[in-house]
């Protein structure tokens, strides 16, 4: 696989009106080479959000749901089975309570039901008494499930941010990517449109007189919630998500989050009074995660409703039991994979797809997300499911939007996708059994078609250059204190350095001392046992680490060639 280096450009002339406005010359830089243009960028007001009047349907959604708290109508949230579905689960629950409504929620099992609001939920939700569904980051393409909600006798208000299809739902919907819909951010999590209906209820129910002097309810307290929703769904952090984020990594700073998302922080054994980004999408995300791919979301969503500490306690540890168990299958199944791909790929192969019999529905994500990582190609991973279909979750470079990808096959071969969904990024679909070795071909084709064999190459998109003199331990923390993530990367440098010594940390990592412009630094190279030579060229980021109590400067080594 060739490798490439790349520098991220910028407009110096915004990278100086950036430090007028008073940011430091590389925080400058790098935020100009992320595309901020303005001053206003830089800032986490919860006041620079966008309203939510912009928000297609947001009002229409609100005035609705206002009604059905006036009428005591019972609402039923259908939520979905990961991270993000299970926090826009949590807040649509605290705060429509936080306003008077009765409510409830139900989130489909992953093997028994499949995906979203089908006809067999709606049908539960009849039988459970439901008045009102508000779906939350799933819902548009449930055309079925709502037409079957409404026959039942039910409203149905659709809260999602998933591309839509060709057809839509039937009903009030609330999603920033629906056509016609001028939201200036199309990015959104599942979890940052329901706190968006959220603030356009209480404004509505604030416009009725509801709310007594005083008792209005303060929605800020949910956004330990929308920022980890966010985060873990990885979508784009542009500035009105970045808002959101910041605004809930202060809240999780200060120890003002709900004991579900405490109780993950120290189930991870991380620092809730240092959260990061990192934390909610490598530490509390994948904790949340595991009760939806292994067993049952009500879980995850009942540590994230829990009122006491105690409680969450109890939840976070199955859920962190989960994980573990989720670790070991994604191993094997990750090994079982990898034995049957070369080490080296055929030149001009463009996808990879895998299936097995014994391979797990609920770990096809992150296989595929591995498998991506290490290949460089877009991948999907079929498991087994009911009624001779298998499901696929795949995984995206970036210059391959997967969901168009998988719509022209579906597109060219009409029989052959059953349904299919997702993002640039990550996808899912279902086909039939016997034809994943069809798909396999018809995938590859239409790929092959869409990437140029430049698109293969792995690129490490970098800010360049730091002088020696910038790399310190203090400019390591204070970049560890921003919202890095989706669509803003966190920054990564490339320099050339001279080896002064190396040794073995375990059986695959090597601790190597690196010298530049008369400093020495010391580095990690994870996963590498090669013997590093004189002379290296590499990608790098400095890391304030941790260990018994000290915190020293580390280079973390994302790459390294030689000289």
């Amino acid at each position: 696989m060739s490798v490439k280096i790349q520098t991220r450009s910028y407009n110096p002339s915004v990278c100086q009106t950036l430090i007028d406005a008073g940011a430091d010359p590389l925080m400058a830089r790098l935020c100009a080479a992320r595309d901020v243009v303005h001053p206003d960028e830089l800032h986490d007001k919860l006041s620079g959000l966008l309203p939510y009047q912009s928000l297609s349907q947001c009002t229409a959604a609100a005035e609705r749901l206002a009604d059905a708290i006036l009428r005591r109508e019972k609402i039923l949230i259908v939520a979905d089975y990961d991270a993000d579905g299970a926090t826009a689960c949590a807040v649509g629950i605290k705060g429509l309570q936080s306003m008077g409504a009765v409510v409830d929620f139900l989130v489909p099992n992953r093997f028994e039901h499949g995906y979203g609001l089908t006809p067999e939920i709606a049908e539960l939700a009849a039988r459970q008494g439901a008045q009102l569904l508000l779906t939350v980051d799933n819902g548009i393409a449930s055309c079925a499930g709502v037409a079957r909600a409404q026959a039942l006798g039910m409203t149905v208000i659709v809260t999602d941010h998933h591309l839509p299809a060709e057809a839509v739902p039937d009903c009030i919907t609330v999603n920033p990517n629906q056509r016609g819909c001028t939201f200036a951010s199309k990015s959104l999590a599942g979890v940052g449109v329901i706190f968006y209906v959220l603030m356009a209820l209480r404004a509505e129910l604030r416009s009725r007189g509801v709310f007594a002097v005083g008792k209005e309810p303060n929605l800020g307290e949910l956004l330990d919630l929308v920022a980890l929703g966010t985060v873990a769904d990885v979508v784009p952090l542009d500035h009105n998500n970045r808002i959101l984020v910041s605004q809930g990594l202060k809240r999780m700073r200060a120890g003002k989050m709900c004991p579900g998302v405490r109780a993950l922080f120290e189930v991870a054994k991380r620092d809730w009074c240092k959260a990061q980004p990192f934390d909610m999408g490598f530490a509390l995300g994948p904790r949340i995660n595991a009760a939806g791919r292994l067993d049952d979301m009500s879980v995850g969503i009942a540590c994230l409703l829990a009122e006491d500490s105690e409680t969450a306690a109890a939840l976070a540890a199955q859920l962190n039991d989960l994980n573990m168990e989720r670790r070991e299958i994604e191993q094997s199944m990750l090994q079982d994979a990898l034995n049957g791909f070369p080490e080296i790929l055929p030149s001009g192969q463009s996808t990879l797809v895998a299936y097995r019999d014994d391979f797990h529905q609920g770990v096809v994500g992150i296989v595929a997300s591995r498998l991506k990582d290490r290949f460089y190609r877009p991948t999907i991973v079929f498991a087994p499911a009911d009624n001779g279909e298998v499901r696929g979750s795949g995984r995206s470079i970036p210059k391959l939007h997967l969901r168009d990808a998988l719509d022209i096959v579906s597109k060219r071969y009409p029989d052959l996708i059953l349904k299919f969904g997702g993002h640039a990024m990550a996808a899912g679909l279902s086909i039939r059994y016997e034809n994943v070795a069809q798909f396999q071909t018809a995938f590859e084709k239409v790929v092959g078609e869409l990437l140029s064999e430049d698109d293969l190459s792995q690129t490490f998109i970098t800010d360049g250059s730091l002088p020696a003199s910038e790399i310190t331990l203090a400019q390591a923390q204070h970049l560890s204190m921003q919202v890095w993530g989706q669509g803003f990367a966190p920054p990564s440098f490339t320099d050339e350095f001279a080896v002064v010594r190396q040794q073995a940390m375990g059986v695959n990592h090597k601790k190597v001392w690196l010298q530049k412009e008369g400093y020495e630094f010391e580095a990690m190279f994870w996963r590498c046992t090669e013997e590093i030579p004189e002379r290296i060229r590499t990608v790098y980021r400095p890391v304030a680490n941790e260990w018994r109590n000290q915190i020293e400067l580390q280079l973390y080594i994302d790459y390294w060639e030689a000289a």
